[in-house]
């Protein structure tokens, strides 16, 4: 069993709920049902607490599941993969062959049928980047959504906006794109600054100075100002994609 069958089978063991899970985690009902599925990983402090929460061990978690390059080998695969190598050099080339001329036929069927690809699927986080403070859940509290024509190429993830101290480029509740580009000056980008998730332009003086500050100067309020010295945390999940540059305020 992989590690998502596992959590599933120790859970429904303890006679725990998704929901009730979860409060025991700090994490949503959906970011458990996300572990469940296989579509997110939980983070380091996450899963300490998940073998407290279910009264297990890594050893009974992880027990038969492998992890490497980012999948999972079902047992029939490991299976698959161990006659493969057991195989001469002359066998192992006739599997080759026989595999490329399988996977030449299911294309050529796919071209004859016209089918075109299923869409990339990008993750839009459900908690918003706000002039305010919402706790970030990066990598957890998701949902996935197509990324069509209208999303822009290398976007990584999405993210929706709560608030209008970034109008009139981004209006309130629109989505924005976001890359893992490193962010230049002038940059907008998205940001954890003490827990509070924040969609703001970046800058950085030679004094070692950094602002993060709102588009519409009419909510100068909502800036943030980070001495170097200081002590308040910041992070930086990546760069929104907007269409052209803009001009840092007039400090």
């Amino acid at each position: 069993m992989s590690f998502r069958d596992q959590l599933k089978a120790c859970r429904e063991a303890c006679g725990l709920t998704r929901a009730a899970l979860a409060e025991q985690l700090g994490v949503s009902a959906s970011a458990v049902g996300n572990y469940e599925t296989g579509v997110s990983f939980p983070k380091e402090d996450v899963l300490l607490r998940l073998f407290d929460a279910l009264r297990t061990d890594p050893n009974q978690l992880f027990c038969g599941s492998y992890r490497s390059g980012g999948f999972d080998l079902s047992g029939a695969e490991r299976t698959l993969l161990e006659k493969y190598r057991s195989l001469s050099p002359i066998g192992r080339d006739t599997v080759r062959s026989v595999t490329d001329a399988l996977c030449d036929y299911r294309d050529e069927l796919t071209e004859e049928r016209g089918s075109k690809r299923e869409p990339r699927l990008i993750p839009l986080y459900n908690s918003p980047a706000a002039a305010g403070y919402a706790t970030p859940v990066l990598d957890e509290d998701f949902t996935y959504i197509p990324a069509d024509e209208s999303v822009p190429r290398g976007a990584d993830f999405a993210v929706r906006i709560q608030g209008d101290s970034m109008e009139p480029y981004i209006h309130d509740e629109s989505v924005v794109y976001v890359n893992r580009d490193p962010l230049a000056d002038g940059d907008v980008g998205i940001f954890c600054v003490d827990g509070a998730m924040l969609c703001k332009q970046y800058h950085r003086d030679a004094l070692g100075m950094t602002y993060l500050f709102s588009l519409n100067r009419a909510r100068a309020d909502a800036d943030v100002v980070l001495t170097s010295t200081g002590t308040r945390s910041l992070a930086c999940f990546g760069r929104v994609m907007l269409p052209h540059r803009l001009a840092v305020p007039q400090l």
